[in-house]
């Protein structure tokens, strides 16, 4: 296995990201789902320069968009969207994208649950079809009931991929994982065969070995199940606002390349904009937990 780790987590240069995770020991990266903020040729050499590779990208379902929402056009436009992702990660030479398919932060249904169901299963086969085409795998990834109403376990995920097509597999995560799943280790191995991706975050969500998941039994459980791509770090720190901070100092007031529609996506994580010398220590305690176990 090796080690990828996300960048929407923190507004900052790509090539600042890049910089960083190749010093701190990491192989692999996954871009953050927003290509019209990046010119491949120019990601694709700063990854070269520093011995990093692609591995793939996730889906920010930010505003409007939503593959099962009940208007026509704006799916339309969410099925462009992924299908923009899916061509970005290819011109990087990635592999896989996760595929998050509603709205997060959205909780309030647009129809009747079959209603919904065909709209998503029809996108999917949508993206799927370019996504074959163009030789990336798509990862749908289950996430937990409080950021969205669809899609929260990896059974139902499971589900979505089998109707989407026979490629198309799942992309789990341990922080979802621990609120969702009766057992998360049973969830690995009945997702094993369709596992297209993993990502890891703690039980409270900041960085692994910060919470108290048994890393250990996460990733010997993925190698029981032959599992042997990438762990994908994906923290997002819940930020202290009370005195009781135990990180004082760690939000970035004057952020660089943070967008409105990022800093929302941020804000209904119940994280912020944080420091480099914040998200360097988490990034680093990250690598510090996986590294001697994969």
């Amino acid at each position: 296995m090796e080690l990828a780790i996300h960048n929407w987590m923190r507004a900052e240069t790509i090539a600042t990201t890049i910089r960083r995770i190749a010093a701190q020991g990491y192989t692999r990266f996954e871009i953050a789902g927003s290509p019209e903020q990046y010119d491949t040729t120019e990601v694709r050499k700063l990854l070269k320069e520093n011995n990093v590779r692609c591995w793939g990208s996730v889906t920010l379902m930010l505003g409007q968009r939503n593959l099962l929402a009940k208007n026509e056009a704006q799916r339309a436009a969410s099925v462009q969207y992924v299908k923009d992702v899916v061509k970005m990660v290819k011109e990087l030479d990635g592999q896989m994208v996760s595929v998050v398919p509603g709205t997060v932060g959205k909780l309030v249904p647009d129809g009747r649950p079959e209603e919904e169901w065909q709209w998503a299963v029809d996108a999917m086969k949508e993206i799927y079809a370019y996504s074959e085409s163009v030789g990336i795998v798509l990862g749908i990834e289950p996430i937990n009931r409080f950021e969205t109403y669809f899609i929260n376990r990896a059974d139902q995920a499971l589900a979505l991929a089998a109707a989407t097509g026979p490629n198309c597999g799942v992309c789990l995560d341990t922080f979802h994982m621990n609120i969702e799943e009766v057992d998360m280790f049973a969830a690995i191995r009945n997702a094993a065969p369709k596992l297209a991706g993993f990502h890891v975050a703690d039980n409270n969500r900041m960085a692994p070995g910060m919470g108290n998941l048994d890393w250990q039994k996460i990733v010997q459980t993925l190698r029981e199940v032959n599992y042997d791509k990438v762990l994908s770090v994906e923290f997002c720190a819940p930020l202290d606002r009370t005195p009781a901070n135990p990180f004082p100092g760690s939000i970035d007031e004057m952020p660089e390349n943070l967008s409105p529609e990022q800093e929302k996506f941020l804000v209904d994580h119940g994280s912020s904009s944080v420091t480099e010398e914040f998200y360097s220590m988490l990034t680093r305690e990250s690598y510090n937990t996986l590294s001697k176990l994969i």
